[in-house]
């Protein structure tokens, strides 16, 4: 038993976590808002760095102060089914479904495509995926050296890869910053709030948050207080890293766009930037840190999937578990990165606000003493909100017109809730729901003790 973790033992969880974390959407949502953001870039990167960077590690404490074993524990206090529904749904989100096969594709668009012919670009996918997953695969099938194998080896050297392509476009701008677009012309600290969910961070981090608990215990730490002050130590630690290559990020996507053009996703912003700045070696080093960034994610998402699921069904092996989301995540990595995107998003907007406010429910949870109550109203009511801001995003992303059923209830939203149209229609409702409930059972407990 240990009272307290070397600042070494800090460093390398945090070097794990962030290497987590670090992958597909890091690399190119930064560059694709800096592009956007123009000469608003800074309001919409402090609106990024909140979902991008402040929810993450809200959700990793909220692991370590609930003192779950998991995220399914955790969600339970809602409901048993609904933690089985919402842990399962989170799980498949940023594993095999979306998150998970955006890393092969991000890696082969930024990393591998500028050198590839576009007759031959769904034949080397095809190829690059089956390597890809193939080397995910086996780092997932020894999760015990996961501190070791990403920790220590892959993560520095990621850093020390971006951190040179960002110091030369940081003392050496491509050009000047340009002009917002439309959509960052005004409101771009919200445009940057919403478009740090794409990189599934928070969602992650309720995962990711059990992995750094789980090593901090192995370490032999035990008490709850001094596994709480570990994990936010080394929170703190991969946070901050993954907050300075976001500004970098989106500083270099910001300056780009004069000599580069402006460019629908972030992945040619990087590779394009590496190769103004060191020509063909900076082409083959982008295309090592997007394969290293991508492939660290990739190796968390799918052991943390395969042993969630492992528990849902002991009957199935760790093993074959491992097999299955690789391959799964292979097959729906080569419908292309657009494709992916394009059905993320709905889901995103669904299951962002029902995670954000499970994490604030732990955290005040001993104010109301745990009442089930505060926890089953305040879903309930974001649930009603965010399930219908996930199917008009869906009908967004089609290019549909909103179901005829979902129109009275879109339009009575737009009506009554403040920033609905920012995508946070669901925030007064639940902290309002919170308090109601929060006094009502604080009120009972108290009556029921002066009876008693």
């Amino acid at each position: 038993m240990k009272d307290k973790l070397p600042f070494s033992s800090y460093m390398a969880i945090g070097f794990m976590l962030f290497a987590l974390f670090f992958g597909a959407g890091n690399l190119i949502f930064p560059a694709q808002l800096g592009q956007n953001a123009g000469t608003n870039l800074w309001p919409a990167a402090f609106g990024f760095l909140i979902t991008g960077v402040g929810l993450p590690l809200l959700g990793i404490l909220a692991m370590g102060f609930s003192g779950s074993r998991n995220l399914q524990e955790l969600a339970s206090r809602v409901h048993p089914i609904y933690g089985i529904f919402f842990t399962a749904l989170l799980y498949l989100t940023i594993g095999p479904f979306f998150a998970a096969p955006r890393t092969g594709t991000v890696a082969f668009e930024v990393g591998i495509a500028p050198f590839v012919s576009e007759g031959s670009q769904q034949t080397v996918l095809l190829i690059f995926t089956i390597i890809f997953f193939a080397i995910a695969l086996l780092f997932s099938l020894f999760p015990a050296k996961i501190v070791d194998n990403v920790g220590k080896l892959l993560a520095p050297f990621l850093v020390v890869l971006l951190v040179v392509l960002l110091l030369v476009a940081l003392f050496n701008p491509m050009g000047s910053i340009q002009a917002p677009q439309e959509a960052y012309q005004s409101g771009a600290f919200m445009g940057g709030f919403l478009e740090g969910y794409n990189t599934m961070d928070a969602l992650a981090s309720l995962v990711f948050g059990i992995i750094v608990i789980n090593v901090i215990r192995s370490l032999g730490v035990t008490s709850k207080g001094e596994i709480l002050r570990a994990t936010a130590k080394s929170g703190v630690i991969a946070i901050s890293l993954l907050g300075i290559i976001y500004v970098g990020i989106a500083y270099l996507g910001a300056t780009s766009t004069s000599v580069l053009g402006l460019f629908d996703t972030g992945g040619p912003v990087l590779s394009g930037a590496a190769s103004h700045y060191f020509g063909m070696f900076g082409s083959i080093m982008m295309a090592i840190v997007i394969t290293l960034a991508c492939l660290t994610t990739a190796i968390g998402l799918i052991t943390a999937n395969a042993e969630y699921f492992h528990t849902l069904f002991p009957k199935i092996s760790y093993k074959v578990l491992v097999v299955f989301f690789s391959t799964l995540t292979f097959v729906i990595a080569n419908f292309g990165l657009a494709n992916i995107i394009t059905y993320s998003i709905p889901v995103l907007m669904f299951l962002y606000p029902l995670a954000i406010v499970l994490m604030l429910l732990t955290f005040i949870s001993p104010l109301f003493n745990h009442a089930r109550v505060v926890y089953v109203a305040t879903t309930a009511v974001t649930f009603l909100i965010s399930i219908f801001d996930g199917l008009k995003a869906l009908c967004d992303s089609l290019g549909i017109d909103y179901f005829s059923w979902m129109k009275p209830v879109v339009s009575f939203y737009e009506q009554v809730l403040p920033f609905y149209d920012q995508g946070l229609g669901w925030l007064l409702p639940a902290l309002i729901v919170i308090l109601i409930t929060g006094l009502a059972s604080k009120l009972q407990k108290v009556s029921s003790a002066q009876e008693a």
